[in-house]
């Protein structure tokens, strides 16, 4: 692309990275790779890649994510930009970080062997290269404030789940406990799952019901005047 409007002005690069969450033994994950280039090479790093001239940043967090991945339609929203001078110790690099929701189900173990990339339990996060610690923590606070808000905690699971396991995943979330009967009371007011005729008997001899999130009855919800609140 041609610029010659700005010639005269300084250039830098533009990166996108993924905070990319996924959910497993009951314990929210990160996926981190070991950093294959210099600076800092080896050391800890989140995914990420420089965004190309002809592409857009959600387009440059797309290819990082399926690259890692090999998912689509992966539930993804942006975080914030970084900007400090100094963070990048390789150059004058700005990025921006995107946070993504990884069903686990789909996920191929050996791409991740091939990036020497490995899901870390958030409780556990280690020291990672330049600022990626506080993108970390800036996508947990975002992912937990949508949570409250928005019904994207379904996206963690492939179509169904248990609400045993809903309320783990809800727990590690917010590294919280929450009462069980209030908090299936008040997904049972919203009225927004399917419960499905078969069991999950892995976990517990009497197995539990597993539930389908039904887009149509949340619409209506919606219609009705009412918010998600979880």
């Amino acid at each position: 692309m041609s610029n010659q409007y700005y010639k005269n002005k300084s250039t830098f690069l533009v990166a996108a990275d993924c905070i990319i969450f996924g959910f497993k033994d009951k314990e929210l994950h990160v996926l981190l790779t070991r950093r294959p280039v210099e600076p800092m090479a080896g050391e800890w790093s989140l995914m990420g890649g420089f965004v190309a001239e002809d592409e857009s940043l959600e387009d440059a967090a797309k290819k990082v994510l399926f690259e890692y991945t090999q998912q689509k339609g992966i539930y993804m929203e942006q975080v914030n930009a970084y900007g400090e001078v100094d963070r990048d110790t390789g150059g004058r690099v700005i990025s921006v970080a995107f946070y993504a929701l990884v069903r686990l189900e789909e996920f191929d173990t050996s791409l991740a062997q091939s990036f020497d990339a490995r899901w870390i339990n958030i409780k556990e996060l280690p020291q990672l290269v330049f600022d990626h610690n506080k993108m970390v923590e800036d996508a947990l606070t975002l992912l937990r404030f949508k949570v409250s808000m928005q019904p994207i905690i379904f996206k963690f699971f492939d179509e169904k789940f248990t609400l045993p396991a809903l309320q783990d995943l809800y727990e590690a979330i917010y590294q919280r406990q929450v009462d069980k009967r209030n908090f299936r009371k008040k997904l049972s007011s919203m009225n927004i799952l399917d419960k499905l005729d078969i069991k999950e008997t892995e976990s517990s001899k009497r197995g539990a019901f597993y539930h389908r999130f039904n887009k149509e009855k949340y619409k209506e919800f919606l219609a009705s005047g009412k918010y998600f609140s979880l």
